[in-house]
């Protein structure tokens, strides 16, 4: 059985949704159990196996992940695609019912979406870059042009790498204060020179609430700290391994 972590925000009448942890599926090793990255290693069968059963879970056939590339661009969908037509983006948005839109992430913000109201639902992966570059504003204006009514908009952050966990370089620092100086308050300092902390999730939900959204919630879970819930790029880094699964996160009108 998959073990997806809900959020009562997006619980709503038609809408199905969930934050997968990595208990539920068919993978070994390294990637134990419910590992849903097709750009991983693992063996193609067993992913796709995972990923049928999150689509079961979230009583859909089809669960629509996309080509992910960190960038800021979202895409309308309204009807399924195959593996092989995923379009090059990091969020999609959808009025269709019976499809599933999802993202992965393995210390990136992966974030889901609904206006209940206007029935359109959205998802989108936002690392880092894709959260400064736009990737979140890009979903919310899809979410629009598809009758959401941003006033309405809520939307969720799942397991991301938390702030503790994130350390970072001075050009990467220099990058985010170029852009806006301000963002200097989602930087702590750390125990190493010249480096410091960065707030992703806190950064997701700033950018979000200054898009002018109806209600946002960070569910506060770091994927870097928690091995037995959650993969972490990062945390494979730190102990060589190989490669390392990634979480998914979805949503569909059911």
């Amino acid at each position: 059985m998959t073990e997806p972590i809900r959020s009562d925000l997006l619980l709503a009448q038609n809408i199905a949704h969930g934050f997968f942890t990595r208990h539920g599926g068919v993978s070994q090793g390294l990637y134990a159990s419910l590992n849903g990255g097709v750009g991983s290693k693992d063996d193609a069968a067993a992913v796709a196996e995972n990923r049928r059963r999150m689509a079961a879970s979230l009583g859909v056939t089809h669960l629509l992940v996309p080509y992910q590339i960190h960038s800021p661009d979202a895409m309308i969908v309204e009807a399924a695609f195959t593996p092989d037509e995923r379009p090059r983006c990091d969020a999609l948005v959808t009025r269709t019912r019976n499809i599933g839109l999802g993202v992965t992430g393995a210390d990136c913000g992966i974030v889901l979406f609904a206006d209940a109201d206007a029935q359109v639902i959205g998802a989108a992966h936002a690392g880092w870059k894709g959260a400064l570059t736009g990737v979140l504003e890009a979903t919310l204006d899809a979410m629009e042009r598809q009758g959401a009514a941003r006033g309405n908009i809520k939307a969720v952050l799942g397991p991301t790498i938390g702030q503790n966990s994130y350390e970072v370089g001075p050009e990467f620092f220099d990058r985010f204060i170029a852009d806006d100086k301000d963002y200097a308050s989602f930087f702590a300092s750390s125990t190493r020179q010249n480096h410091r902390l960065f707030d992703l999730p806190g950064f997701i939900g700033f950018r979000l609430q200054r898009a002018g959204i109806g209600a946002f919630e960070n569910l506060g879970l770091d994927t870097y700290a928690d091995d037995a819930r959650f993969y972490s790029y990062r945390r494979s880094v730190h102990r060589q391994e190989e490669d390392y699964g990634r979480l998914v996160a979805a949503i569909a009108l059911v």
